[in-house]
């Protein structure tokens, strides 16, 4: 996240703030507080206060946003660049208000997220039921035309550019200055005046106009009768306008055949649908009637049955959208119906779940048109899909409403009224409950305390708001209660703790919001350690500081990660474990300062190389569970197997979990399945000489640092004789072979050794003893200096080419000029023979043996931690070269628990 501030010692990320507010004391009179999990900041002497506040509250916003979807960083890239002019301090904050402004503007008129407000203005709307001019302003943007009273139950006013059809200058006067009228399709007329800039208003009206293309329909369904010539096709669609629930609703269906009602209830509903009408013959009917405080009472009374799916869509905003999308619904039924996928299996599991006590739900009709709804917003969202909840909602739906219409209200609550209402870990509805909460506490002090005492006010209380109240309140209750939330949103469900403003909810829910992405955090940190304790040596305080630690470097990689996408990066539909990830630079960071041992300027190719290995899907990124395992076999000591030593009879639940992991996980490759390291099947002298230069470079600075260099010496001189008198044996196994072969040929073949001229293959047996006496090192002789030949690479020159061989290397055996070796097939040893070498030298045993302390590394990590931007990741075209680093050799710490890892 783009720094706005410097903590002590250390910055933080935005991610780890848990709690933000204005504080007032005795110390600091005007301070703002900021909450960590560990520990709290106060900061004051500001020369605003307030602005500050609300800068700090958008990029908190932000970072919550980030751990809950990949579309934050976008929002955080598109921020503008800091500059080093003082001018420009205030970009930033210019940048965010726009952004409120924007959010604002859409809450306020129920617009789509696409929307971009241009500008807005003061002006006066005069009404003509009223018979007067309504003081407030005038918003413009790419797709309407907006005005809001400054009284806001006065008068509210929304013409889509779509269906206006005149924009004119009228002639000003005194008592009218500079007005604009403004007419629409279906024949309204809207006066403003009092416009400061007229002529460039009307000239911005006039220019989106130009952009907005023409609809061949306004308010109407865009759904038209099926074509006699049409009918075949629309036969193979899983949606047409032939289908029923296409032209009508579920209770229109159901009651069609019903005997007529004449009951109170009946002429209760015939009043309010009156009163409806009379509403709409002086406010207008449609997307562009006016909304004022009448028609608030008239929701609140109900809305009648037969217009309850026409209001909802007008109040939701979804009709706006419908008209913009013709036949956008039936296109996804097409391209979602059929497939297979884990929403899917869901949705057909809860579609007899549905309101099965409705007889429209009890038959193939209603489910259908549930299965269609479903599975196409499912398709449209993935990031949703579908969540448990939804299949209630969108029956209720469907009962006042056909399936388009259905459709794109689902739509409107899931991504505009009720966000992160249905995602992966409902935090929208969290976060309510948590609004709901805090407002018991204060309004309802001992009905709190009781439910407190019962444990069950977070319990009960998350269905409420999953499902709008339809499931626990009777139904003529609930669906009340829908009306006054699509016309006043996600507040009307709070006024029973009084008035409260859309502002203060607002502010409520960003409070509850740190405390709940926080709170599920904490929760997934907590799953990731107890599924590592079974796979990993270290303890759980150990894990969750490695956790935190890895996730930062993550975060830091999503903010500044140049070499993949966020989206590559982060997804939060993954299990915990694999959420996080990482690439090759931000391992070789994190590499570099935990891993036990440290190889120089060998560290980054170390790195690499056990970075392609813990990628086993080639994806170029670890996530937290690869890199714990692979962190796990380097960090690993003898505090193991000593523990099991010492309390062989103490075995707790930890013991029998690993050791069932260890039954039920599949098989490993183990060192006899690794390939010999010979000149045919790779490089050897490069392989070899790695090797050694690796295990060097990892002695440095070491107390023992001459007998380790001394022990190296002596396993390279043996590992050169295994491979030597392997040669020899290999030889032998030909020659036998080839006897056979002369017995049963008709003509005798010609032996590699005849092939090979003298000096050119394996080397003679009196040469190798020669060699190998030249080779003898006497363990105990001490080294006399730094120039000593146990300082440096023993290899044997008559077995390697050795053009890439080191200045510092010395070579024993041959004299033979370097470019006169050839490869010779038959010298080769394996990693076990490696291992069994190094295992006879009790220093190199000791050293890789030694307990290394984790903590001290991850609190050398923590100070060295910076939060400026990381260097752009090494190239990956690199990594993904079959010819970097192919079949080489990995040596890594630990020898005998990695051996069965290395490929």
């Amino acid at each position: 996240m783009r720094r706005l501030f410097r903590m002590p010692e250390e910055e933080k990320l935005w991610t780890e703030v848990t709690q933000l507010e204005k504080n007032a004391t005795l110390v600091f009179p005007e301070s703002i507080r900021v909450s960590t999990r560990h520990e709290e900041h106060f900061f004051s002497m500001f020369l605003n206060i307030n602005d500050t506040f609300k800068l700090m509250e958008q990029l908190a916003n932000i970072a919550m946003r980030q751990l809950l979807d990949n579309e934050a960083f976008a929002a955080d890239r598109s921020l503008p660049k800091p500059c080093k002019t003082l001018k420009n301090v205030s970009v930033l904050k210019r940048d965010f208000d726009a952004r409120a402004k924007n959010e604002r503007y859409r809450t306020m008129f129920r617009l789509t997220q696409d929307e971009r407000l241009d500008g807005h203005t003061d002006c006066t709307l005069w009404t003509p039921f009223a018979k007067m001019h309504v003081v407030g302003q005038l918003f413009i943007s790419n797709n309407y035309i907006c005005f809001n009273s400054r009284d806001e139950e006065l008068c509210q006013l929304i013409i889509p550019l779509r269906e206006v059809s005149i924009v004119e200058k009228a002639d000003s006067s005194s008592v009218l200055p500079c007005p604009v009228s403004i007419s629409t399709k279906n024949k309204m007329t809207f006066l403003f005046a009092n416009l400061k800039d007229r002529d460039f208003l009307v000239q911005r009206i006039s220019d989106f106009l130009q952009r907005t293309p023409d609809s061949c329909w306004g308010d109407a369904s865009p759904l038209s009768p099926t074509p006699a010539g049409s009918e075949s096709i629309s036969r193979g669609r899983y949606y047409h306008a032939g289908l029923p629930t296409a032209r009508q609703t579920l209770l229109q269906l159901y009651q069609q055949d019903a005997v007529e009602d004449l009951g109170p209830r009946a002429m209760k509903e015939k009043m309010k649908e009156e009163a409806w009408n009379i509403h709409f013959s002086e406010f207008g009917r449609g997307v562009c009637m006016y909304r004022t405080s009448r028609t608030r009472e008239l929701v609140l009374n109900g809305i009648p049955e037969c217009l309850r799916g026409e209001l909802w869509l007008l109040f939701s905003g979804a009709q706006n959208e419908m008209a913009s999308h013709p036949g956008y619904y039936g296109d996804l039924v097409e391209q979602a119906m059929g497939l297979c996928s884990l929403a899917t299996e869901e949705i057909e599991r809860d579609l007899h779940r549905s309101m099965p006590e409705h007889r429209a739900f009890q038959n193939e009709m209603g489910i259908a048109a549930l299965r269609r709804v479903l599975t196409a917003y499912a398709h449209r969202n993935p990031g949703i899909g579908y969540c448990q909840a939804m299949n209630i909602v969108t029956s209720v739906l469907l009962l006042y409403c056909t399936e388009e219409e259905a459709f794109w209200l689902l739509v409107a609550l899931c991504e505009r009224m009720l966000p992160d209402y249905y995602n992966t870990r409902v935090v929208g509805a969290l976060v309510d409950q948590g609004v709901f909460e805090d407002l018991t506490r204060a309004s309802l002090p001992s009905l709190y305390e009781h439910m407190q005492d019962l444990g069950v006010i977070s319990t009960i209380s998350l269905s409420w708001f999953l499902t709008l109240f339809l499931s626990v309140m009777p139904f003529d209750s609930a669906v009340l209660l829908v009306d006054c939330f699509f016309y006043e949103g996600i507040k009307v469900i709070f006024q029973k703790f009084g008035s409260l403003r859309s502002d203060v909810i607002e502010q409520m829910r960003f409070k509850q919001r740190l405390k709940v992405i926080q709170s599920l955090e904490d929760t997934a940190k907590r799953s990731v350690v107890r599924a590592m304790m079974t796979e990993s040596a270290f303890s759980i305080e150990e894990l969750e500081e490695l956790y935190c630690l890895f996730k930062a470097q993550h975060m830091t990689s999503c903010y500044w990660g140049s070499s993949s996408s966020a989206m590559e990066r982060h997804d939060p539909s993954l299990p915990y474990l694999e959420q996080y990830r990482i690439d090759l630079a931000q391992f070789t960071q994190l590499f570099a300062t935990l891993a036990p041992w440290l190889c120089r300027g060998h560290t980054p190719l170390l790195s690499a190389r056990l970075f392609r290995i813990l990628d086993q899907n080639q994806d170029g990124l670890v996530n937290f569970k690869e890199f714990i395992t692979g962190l796990s076999e380097e960090g690993k000591d003898g505090s193991e197997d000593s523990e099991e030593k010492k309390e062989e009879k103490v075995k707790d639940y930890r013991y029998y979990l690993r050791m069932w992991a260890k039954e039920t996980e599949p098989k490993r490759e183990t060192i006899k399945d690794l390939p010999r390291m010979n000149q045919v099947s790779a490089r050897l002298q490069e392989q070899f000489i790695e090797l050694c230069k690796t295990l060097y470079n990892m002695f440095s600075e070491e107390p023992l640092e001459q007998q380790l260099y001394h022990s190296i010496a002596t396993v390279a001189s043996l590992l050169l004789r295994i491979g030597e008198v392997g040669k020899k044996f290999n030889n032998g196994c030909k020659k036998t072979n080839s006897s056979q072969t002369l017995s049963t040929a008709h003509a005798p073949p010609t032996t590699q050794a005849e092939q090979e001229g003298p000096g050119e293959g394996a080397l003679g047996e009196s040469q190798l003893c020669q060699t190998l006496a030249d080779t003898q090192l006497d363990p105990n002789e001490e080294a006399k200096d730094d120039t000593s030949v146990s300082s440096y690479s023993v290899v044997s020159s008559s077995s390697l080419q050795c053009e890439d061989i080191a200045d510092d290397t010395v070579l024993i055996g041959s004299s033979e000029q370097r470019r006169g070796s050839v490869l010779d097939a038959n010298w080769s040893i394996t990693f076990e023979q490696v291992l069994a070498s190094m295992l006879t030298e009790p220093p190199l045993v000791d050293y890789f043996e030694k307990k290394r302390d984790i903590q001290a590394k991850m609190a050398t990590c923590k100070a060295q931690r910076a939060m400026e931007p990381a260097a752009p990741p090494a190239d990956r075209r690199r990594y993904n070269n079959p010819h970097c680093c192919r079949s080489q050799l990995v040596v890594t710490p630990r020898f005998k628990r990695l051996a069965g890892k290395i490929r």
